[in-house]
């Protein structure tokens, strides 16, 4: 897989499928209403003490009855309060969070856009045919714990750093791309939302734009720029990842693609045959362009 700014048709073609597919995706203005307030200005990880350009709330208000009445939604939430965020302490999986995290993939795995995934994967000779042999192969690569530095306990797994979020010495945040965890941690003013970010010159984003480029604080530490889809299913963020890991061979993978409006590059970390981190970058949207 080429790295680099080259748009990737194949993976443009193949998100956009799953994006069109993504039934349980929320509705902006309809579903939840976001509050972008005001630019965040230019930061460092570690900063403790930054400008706040917003004094509110990001969501002003979530459908918490549409997320509950959603299986994949209700699925992933029972997830979030399952680790221990410090990187450095063991987790310990019980047998009742096991029996969760094949309860989410058996959600998914039900999904046209998790079908589309397994589909595609399957052409490309990277996923077996059989459903529980794929649904074996996703738990690898996202609920494995592995040491996220050599030396230490098992502390640590793709699940828990992209979607849930990690913290290193209580200095540094780590992971912590999706949306219901942002929406669930601000609800309970664990995170503050310090105002929207841009790339150079662009203008500011739309409260309907389902990609964002955020700065928060979580837990006494700062996020200069962290970017996540909005409003979207847990299984299209799990669908486009775990495509992209599947495909790469190299330890950082970046693929541009234009999934609708928003031209992103998508970038993928492995640790070993398990997911580092993968998140989204905003690039632009076409109605920036236009």
């Amino acid at each position: 897989m080429a790295n680099g700014r080259a748009l990737n048709h194949e993976l443009s073609k193949l998100f956009s499928d799953m994006w069109d597919m993504d039934v349980n995706r929320l509705v902006p203005g309809k579903d939840y209403t976001i509050d972008l307030q005001g630019k965040a200005d230019v930061t460092q990880q570690g900063d403790s003490a930054v400008q706040d350009s917003a004094a509110r709330h990001l969501f002003h208000n979530v459908n918490e009855e549409r997320l509950k009445s959603i299986k994949t939604f209700a699925t992933f939430i029972s997830l979030l309060d399952n680790y221990e965020t410090s990187t450095g302490m063991a987790e310990v999986v019980t047998p009742e969070e096991i029996v969760e995290n094949n309860c989410f993939l058996d959600a998914i795995l039900a999904t046209e856009v998790m079908k589309l995934a397994h589909e595609y994967l399957l052409k490309k000779n990277l996923a077996k045919p059989n459903l529980a042999d794929f649904k074996y192969q996703l738990y690898d690569i996202w609920f494995q714990l592995y040491a996220r530095k050599e030396g230490d306990r098992p502390d640590s797994c793709g699940f828990e750093h992209v979607f849930v979020g990690e913290t290193r010495r209580g200095k540094q945040i780590l992971g912590l791309h999706n949306w219901v965890q942002f929406y669930l941690q601000e609800k309970r003013n664990q995170i503050d939302y310090k105002g929207y970010v841009t790339q150079k010159n662009k203008t500011r984003p739309h409260k309907d734009d389902q990609v964002l480029s955020i700065q928060f604080s979580w837990k006494g530490s700062v996020k200069p720029i962290g970017s996540t889809f909005i409003g979207v299913s847990p299984e299209f963020e799990f669908a486009l990842y775990t495509v992209i890991f599947l495909l790469a061979e190299e330890r950082v993978t970046r693929e541009t693609v234009k999934i609708k409006e928003y031209e992103l590059q998508m970038v993928v970390c492995r640790h070993g045959h398990h997911i580092g981190t993968a998140y989204p970058v905003l690039l632009s949207t076409s109605s920036e362009d236009s």
